[in-house]
């Protein structure tokens, strides 16, 4: 075999392995992060503004996960008053292991429960409301 035949051959898998990496690049899901990305963009200075407001409460809202549970205490400055919101947990890689809660509660602990098949980097959201007035908590953690 002579030089040409081995540049040849070479170049031949040169292209067979682009156009593998194409069809197998090409073939992946593709989730983006939201489905509504551009709409909730634009509202981003309500989140700022509700992220502040929690900035600036007495302490901080904590969580502890355990026994399948995720447990969020809010600060104790809503003891004895009516909180309503939405809590999710977003998983980046996976919108379909991706849950959602409405609460509407009296006390301070909130109690969600985590399936056993999302393990891994999630995001807590929680979205309440207190008398009229909009908080914002984001945190990440690993389940």
């Amino acid at each position: 075999m002579n030089w040409g035949y081995k540049i040849l051959f070479v170049y031949l898998i040169f292209i067979v392995g682009m156009l593998y990496l194409v069809i197998k690049s090409s073939s992946q899901k593709m989730d983006l992060v939201t489905s509504d990305y551009y709409a909730k963009e634009l509202k981003y200075q309500d989140k700022i503004d509700e992220i502040s407001r929690t900035n600036a409460l007495s302490e901080p809202v904590k969580y502890e996960i355990g026994f399948n549970k995720l447990l969020v205490f809010f600060p104790k400055d809503f003891a004895g008053k009516k909180i309503s919101g939405t809590a999710e947990i977003y998983f980046p890689a996976d919108e379909k292991k991706d849950s959602r809660l409405n609460f509407n509660m009296q006390d301070s602990i909130l109690s969600i429960s985590i399936p056993t098949i999302n393990r891994g980097l999630h995001e807590l959201h929680l979205s309440w409301k207190v008398e009229g007035i909009n908080y914002y908590y984001e945190k990440k953690i690993i389940l």
